[in-house]
């Protein structure tokens, strides 16, 4: 049996974004820049599909601009902000300690540049509060930057409202939405965002394609020169097929999206029952404001190298955090932002399952996972101090 649960790291392209794709890639592979007939055809392919992922986001066409991705689009997204706060003398940021690195990376450098960075305090159920904005807006602040859904245990903020405050504040407010979209019903104009960002290949479009949106009052930086594309604000070529298909999973998702929602749920809340009998384990984040497919938890006394690796054995294709770290030996900032300890954060498994999992998968993934972190705690020198006394437990 080969499961595939690390839906959160990317997913599997949808048969109707590959579709969509092909005539792109076959009949239709004009440059839309170019004012031949076949390059028309893809300038008109490239503005449907703009005007679509706009109807399908609550915004305006012009609204809408084609990325690379989400990091790029956070990228742009922060630094735009950045330099119009700096403009007017505002050059404080506002944002949290569990961002996704796109984020947290870009903040660092701008704090190289002189810029100072607020990083809120992640409540132990992996959510921030509207409240916690509130108190950290200065009249220097020139943008807040909130991740609608974490990439690596699911919870899902207060965007609304943070945008709320924002708005009333004369802050302008950006969201990462990578994880949400496609998953969670996004409107920017009714939910206060000024900015967001998300990625294909987290709703079973193509990889290396993503959407920056951006209220159309808010002048971008360019992050990439060289043409005219995107309104002058991201030269270089667009990906037509890749945009194509972006849309075209985007549309899918968002139309299934309740019906998947309530199955994943069902599917999630039984991993999470099952997984939490395992002794001496904890869920990591809210078990309720959490994404339909994610579940992360911790288990004392093991590696979570290992037992990825002892799960792939099974057939169980699994992570322990964000795909983009996973080549870090550190353990999660996310699970130390929410008060794991370093030695508990080591021992993390996230599963994120897809409408494609199975009752029979998540039964199979429960029995396999509480089999091996018993074989790897039976083999775990502090597992035996654990259980000698010589340390104390700190998942009771």
């Amino acid at each position: 049996m080969q499961i595939y649960a690390d839906n959160a790291a990317t997913t599997k392209m949808s048969p109707a974004a590959i579709n969509a794709m092909l005539p792109y890639l076959r009949e239709v592979y004009g440059n839309p820049s170019s004012l031949h007939s076949i390059g028309q055809q893809a300038n008109e392919a490239l503005t449907d599909a703009r005007r679509r992922a706009a109807a399908l986001l609550g915004c305006q066409p012009r609204e809408v601009t084609f990325t690379s991705g989400g990091s790029e689009a956070d990228n742009q997204a922060i630094r735009s902000a950045a330099l119009l706060g700096a403009r007017k003398g505002k050059k404080h940021i506002i944002s949290t300690a569990f961002e996704h690195h796109a984020v947290l990376h870009t903040l660092k450098r701008l704090e190289q540049e002189g810029f100072e960075v607020t990083l809120l305090d992640v409540h132990e159920n992996g959510l921030v509060t509207p409240e916690q904005v509130e108190a950290a807006i200065r009249p220097d602040t020139c943008l807040v930057t909130i991740m609608y859904a974490n990439n690596e245990i699911g919870t899902i903020q207060p965007i609304p409202e943070i945008g709320r405050i924002c708005r009333e504040k004369g802050v302008l407010f950006h969201t990462d939405a990578v994880q949400a979209a496609g998953h969670l019903h996004i409107q920017v104009e009714e939910q206060n965002i000024d900015m967001l960002s998300l990625s294909a290949h987290k709703f079973h479009g193509p990889k290396g394609v993503g959407i920056l949106y951006a209220r159309r009052s808010i002048a971008l930086t360019n992050l990439i020169d060289g043409g005219a594309q995107e309104r002058g604000k991201r030269a270089g070529t667009e990906n037509i097929p890749g945009i194509i298909g972006m849309v075209a999973a985007l549309e899918e998702s968002c139309a299934a999206m309740d019906a998947d929602a309530e199955k994943m749920t069902f599917l999630r809340d039984r991993l999470m029952e099952g997984l939490a009998k395992i002794p001496h384990s904890a869920l990591n984040g809210d078990a309720h404001q959490r994404l339909p497919g994610n579940v992360n938890f911790c288990f004392e006394g093991i590696e979570g190298e290992s037992l990825l690796l002892l799960l792939d054995d099974k057939g169980i294709c699994a992570s322990s955090g964000s795909a983009c770290t996973s080549g870090s030996l550190d353990p999660s900032h996310v699970l130390l932002a929410i008060g794991r300890p370093h030695e508990v954060a080591h021992g993390s498994l996230r599963l994120t399952l897809s409408p494609e999992n199975t009752q029979e998968e998540v039964d199979y993934i429960i029995q396999a996972v509480t089999d091996v972190v018993a074989y790897l705690r039976g083999i775990s020198p502090v597992w035996h101090e654990l259980e000698q006394g010589k340390r104390d437990y700190i998942l009771k």
